[in-house]
């Protein structure tokens, strides 16, 4: 009855709206990408995929969740070599990182939580288990996934002090819902507690750890190999995820931290693609000495001049901030300045890098709040960030131990991905997992 409910409050809201959805995909190339699959166009690549080895359907909805899924995905192809994993994303970005770490083959956009939509896709996988990032609860998929007796896991599960409010108003409503997921791995104790409020069935809530502690930086990408051979006897300030207002403020404090040291350059990684050009155009207007990671695409090192003190590198790429990281004597972590709830600490903390971060960290509020209970993290508002920095460059042993501290947190706090491969086998009814093979983990450049 909740669902019916749903499809028609649903399909009214689709129906006001569809002038302004009409717009943007006129005027939006990203609102038209993969249309054709959110409506319930099942691609010919996955059409009666069900019918041979036995599908697991894992969605991630954008970049973060695809990353924090990353490691369990490759564990999942290890552990369980008869089954086909594929992978739905919900974002044009998402979509492009998830294509790039798992394959184009078996990576397509999630339909739109419409009853043929949905239905379309059910019946061309036939999942034996769908598994859903964090909290990506969808209606019309779930009941989709019960009437056909499909098991759902929900991983790396938590509800942001944002999303909380409006979660508990509608508790009544996600009740019958989610008090029939199989199982859910929640991040933290705090998270477990809310989904058990708002309807999870407390003997299938357990808390697992974040799948993102177990995220690490396997490779060098090919910006950090540039970078490493271009900023020879330089060091670099790596500001990650940055927002809008951000770059304005990092620009703004950079002449004072050349001031404490010249040598130093910047990788400036802008959060979101459609950004990258209004940083340029911000960068241009500084008069700052810059250069785009793009106008290296497809060149050698030999071929590129090299970096300078005091330039600035837009890392207007997706999918190389993680290792780039490894570079830094110092990082910024983006989206913490203004008020948009923060990024991950954890890909800077994997290389031992001193990390500091603005005041608005309230969707990675647990993983922040453990960097700082190990004094592994400095959080400092626009006023103080200059200072903050001022500090670590001017202290290095204090910075190196801050960032050994930071690695520490990191590598005790790992583990989720072998509880949730656990949880997915038991599930399945399979045997108990094979502790997972140790990645490669790249260094930190000293």
């Amino acid at each position: 009855m909740i669902v019916f409910f749903y499809n028609i409050a649903l399909l009214a809201g689709l129906l006001l709206s569809a002038p302004w959805w009409l717009w943007r995909m006129a005027t939006t190339e990203k609102y038209r990408e993969g249309l054709r699959e959110r409506l319930g166009s099942v691609p010919e690549r996955l059409r009666g995929l069900g019918s041979g080895a036995p599908v697991i359907w894992v969605h991630a909805v954008s970049v973060g969740e695809v990353l924090a899924v990353s490691r369990f995905v490759a564990e999942l192809d290890r552990e369980l070599p008869g089954h086909r994993v594929v992978v739905s994303t919900t974002t044009r970005t998402g979509h492009a990182l998830a294509r790039e770490r798992f394959g184009t083959e078996r990576v397509f956009y999630c339909p739109l939580d419409l009853p043929w939509a949905t239905r379309a896709y059910l019946n061309a996988l036939l999942p034996k288990m769908l598994i859903l990032a964090e909290t990506e609860f969808w209606p019309n998929l779930l009941n989709g996934c019960f009437r056909r007796q499909i098991p759902v896991l929900v991983v790396n599960a938590r509800i942001s002090d944002r999303s909380w409010p409006r979660y508990m108003r509608l508790r009544r409503l996600w009740r019958p819902l989610l008090s029939r997921l199989a199982a859910v791995l929640a991040q933290s104790e705090v998270d477990a507690a809310r989904l058990k409020a708002i309807g999870c069935v407390a003997e299938q809530v357990s808390v697992v750890g974040n799948l993102k502690f177990d995220v690490r930086a396997a490779e060098e990408s090919e910006a950090t190999r540039l970078l490493k051979h271009l900023g020879l006897g330089l060091r670099f300030f790596v500001a990650g995820s940055t927002l809008e207002g951000e770059e304005t403020a990092l620009l703004e404090v950079w002449p004072t931290l050349l001031t404490a040291d010249p040598q130093l350059a910047m990788a400036l990684a802008p959060r979101h693609p459609e950004r990258f050009g209004a940083v340029a155009a911000l960068l241009e207007a500084s008069g700052i000495p810059r250069v785009r990671r793009s106008e290296w695409k497809g060149k050698n090192a030999e071929s590129v001049n090299p970096l300078r003190g005091g330039q600035v590198v837009l890392l207007d790429s997706i999918g190389e901030l993680a290792s780039v990281y490894s570079l830094a004597t110092v990082a910024f972590v983006g989206a913490s300045l203004v008020p948009a709830g923060g990024h991950n600490p954890l890909e800077p903390a994997q290389f031992g890098v001193p990390i500091v971060m603005g005041p608005h960290y309230a969707n990675f509020r647990a993983i922040t709040e453990d960097l700082i209970a190990h004094n592994a993290i400095r959080i400092a508002d626009k006023d103080q960030l200059v200072q903050a920095l001022i500090d670590l460059l001017g202290d290095p042993a204090e910075a190196e131990a801050m960032g050994e501290r930071g690695r520490r947190v990191f590598e005790q706090q790992a583990g989720a991905t072998a509880r949730c491969l656990a949880s997915t086998k038991a599930l399945l009814g399979l045997r108990a997992p094979v502790p997972p093979a140790e990645p490669v983990v790249l260094e930190r450049r000293t």
